[in-house]
């Protein structure tokens, strides 16, 4: 059987069986002796190196190993990290919304009566004239003031003026509909919209308004309060600021005529 064929155990022995004869010094006057010497001090180099290349290429694939296995953990740390960052990320920009919502509130938001402020009264103004002349309709603008309103600030102090002033906002928002809008204009003046709504009947619910009104029940008040209110219709292709204009004249006309007063321009 040649060298090729022979299993690694019968290698071996012959190995061992070569160093033997050459360790043997009856052996050493054969001619063949120094060929076999180099031979096998050749097959011990050849040998040396191939167990020396084996080391290289069990620590290349070792290191190879332990690289594919950091890289897969680094994958999974950064994979892990991102979506840390994609979960404070959504966190920030549900924050960040929430937060622009309520700034956005609180920008049209009256504070002290929780009504609309001047500015979402004047968007709505704007938003109602323009669907009046897009769909043919109209709607009607009333101006509330609160009579004498100035004796009560004078009289019981600013704090309890304020107290009236929303004991109002909740007696307006209360007779009103439900597609009804209504604001603090300033002061104690109230802008009050009804969309699609005729002059004949807004007067029945700005009647509920200033009825709403005048059960105000507070302590320190001896007078019950009332309001006068001027109401205009919207004429089709008109700004809003001469509906306004025209509302502000019905009111004059109400606090003139003796206040606690309903009058339509």
């Amino acid at each position: 059987m040649s060298d090729k064929h022979l299993h690694a155990s019968e290698e071996e022995q012959l190995l061992r069986d070569i160093q033997a004869l050459l360790a043997d010094s009856q052996h050493s006057d054969n001619p063949l002796y120094p060929f076999l010497s180099q031979l096998f001090s050749l097959n011990e180099r050849q040998r040396e190196r191939l167990y020396r290349l084996v080391r290289i290429s069990d620590g290349y694939h070792g290191i190879s190993r332990d690289r594919n296995l950091t890289l897969v953990q680094q994958y999974d740390w950064q994979l892990r990290r991102l979506e840390k960052l994609a979960r404070i990320s959504d966190r920030y920009q549900n924050s960040l919304r929430e937060m622009t919502e309520a700034l956005r509130d609180a920008s049209l938001q009256d504070p002290l009566t929780e009504l609309g402020n001047r500015r979402f009264l004047m968007n709505q103004l704007k938003e109602e004239t323009k669907r009046a002349n897009c769909k043919g309709t109209s709607y009607v603008l009333g101006v509330l003031d609160v009579d004498r309103f100035k004796e009560v600030n004078d009289r019981y102090g600013h704090e309890a003026g304020d107290k009236v002033l929303r004991e109002i906002a909740f007696a307006i928002r209360d007779a009103l509909r439900e597609q009804d809008l209504c604001g603090r204009w300033g002061g104690e003046e109230f802008l009050i919209i009804l969309p699609e709504t005729s002059i004949e009947s807004a007067v029945p619910v700005f009647g509920r308004v200033s009825q709403g009104i005048k059960q105000i029940q507070v302590d320190f008040l001896e007078k019950l309060v009332s309001a006068s209110i001027g109401l205009t219709s919207y004429q089709p292709g008109e700004s809003y600021s001469s509906t306004l204009n025209r509302a502000d004249t019905a009111l004059l006309q109400a606090k003139s005529a003796g206040r606690d007063q309903i009058k339509t321009l």
